[in-house]
């Protein structure tokens, strides 16, 4: 690979990966009665509900004067411009110009459009790329949909990389050390090797000689229409019914330097084991959680953006240069699709 093609991919995946749904807000804050702003990516958008319920998501400009739509109002299932009026649909069309009836403006569609679903108490939506502009199916982790877990959705915002966070799920030996004190993550060996192995929508990376007994493997999902991770934490019996305590993490670029990180915190139970653990999670696990995510964030705050410079690798690190060699094989697709269609444009 060039040195140009290098600062092109890592150009783009700084700014954010597209071809993926991403977690971007969670459903109760997109009211029913309120536009929603969010930066995605760069991309400033607009989230809504309509009259159903339904979400619908467009970029934050009004076509007519250039003012944000999330300064507006909802009408039915539109959102109407606080500035003049102008009112467009989920599609991005404009439905309404009521300063001047039958307006030539009322239906072109001048806005991008971004598919919304819904999944685990938090809204998703699609950014394309050039090699799948169209949203692709929406298939959340099934921990998230098949109603055999209890799951809690957790949002926080940190001021670096997506990829920092990406590359933080791609490592199991850092608990040993960063989170040597906290409520489940104090045992096991610090010294070991980590196992490399491929899957159909990613990789796992686990550790050789210890499962079962702290952070010991991280599945990273990315081979499909989804990029996170899921891993297992043990839970001893204080900690209520149901097993380990699975994660499901995401992380969502905001722009270059900050991203949404979202954890899903997961057991597979039901009846009263499911109001058991709901009750203990509450009352006393989600503030020890709380204080493991606060490590990472104040340590991969810590790292400078040009870290990669100089990084020095070893044997632990393969599931991150995996994860690093799966999503720059992304970004080289959807770079080499957006220079062909460029070239079919001007040619």
């Amino acid at each position: 690979m060039t040195q140009a093609i290098h600062d092109a991919v890592d150009d783009y995946l700084n700014k954010g990966l597209g071809g993926l749904w991403h977690p971007v807000c969670k459903s109760v804050q997109v009211k029913a009665n309120k536009p929603f702003a969010r930066l995605i990516a760069g991309e400033r958008l607009v989230l809504w509900r309509d009259t159903k319920g339904k979400v619908h998501c467009v970029e934050d400009y009004c076509p007519h004067r250039g003012a944000k739509l999330s300064l507006g109002e909802v009408h039915e299932d539109n959102l109407a411009c606080r500035y003049h009026g102008v009112t467009v649909d989920g599609t991005g069309t404009i439905v309404r110009v009521p300063a001047m009836p039958e307006c030539a403006l009322e239906g072109r569609r001048p806005l991008t459009s971004y598919a919304a679903e819904e999944a685990g108490d938090a809204v998703f939506i699609y950014l394309p790329s050039a090699d799948q502009p169209e949203p692709t199916p929406f298939n959340p982790p099934e921990e998230l949909i098949n109603g055999e877990w209890e799951v809690f959705c957790c949002m926080t915002q940190w001021d670096c990389s997506y990829r920092l966070s990406l590359d933080n799920g791609a490592d199991p030996m850092h608990a040993s050390y960063l989170h040597a004190d906290s409520f489940t993550l104090a045992y096991g060996s610090k010294q070991d090797t980590m196992k490399l192995t491929k899957t159909g929508d990613g990789f796992i990376i686990e550790r050789v000689s210890q499962q079962g007994v702290n952070f010991d493997y991280s599945h990273i999902v990315g081979n499909g229409d989804m990029m996170f991770m899921r891993l297992d934490i043990p839970y001893p019996d204080g900690a209520g019914p149901g097993g380990p305590f699975r994660i499901i993490g995401f992380a969502t670029p905001i722009d270059r330097d900050t991203h949404h990180s979202f954890f899903w915190r997961c057991r597979k139970v039901s009846g009263l084991a499911a109001d058991s653990w709901r009750f203990l999670y509450r009352a006393f696990l989600e503030d020890r959680h709380w204080h493991v995510l606060e490590q990472d964030r104040v340590m991969l705050e810590s790292i400078p953006v040009d870290a990669r410079k100089r990084e020095m690798l070893y044997q632990h690190d393969s599931g991150v240069s995996q994860l690093r060699r799966m999503m720059v094989r992304k970004a080289k697709a959807h770079l080499e699709a957006s220079e062909q269609m460029a070239h079919r444009e001007t040619g």
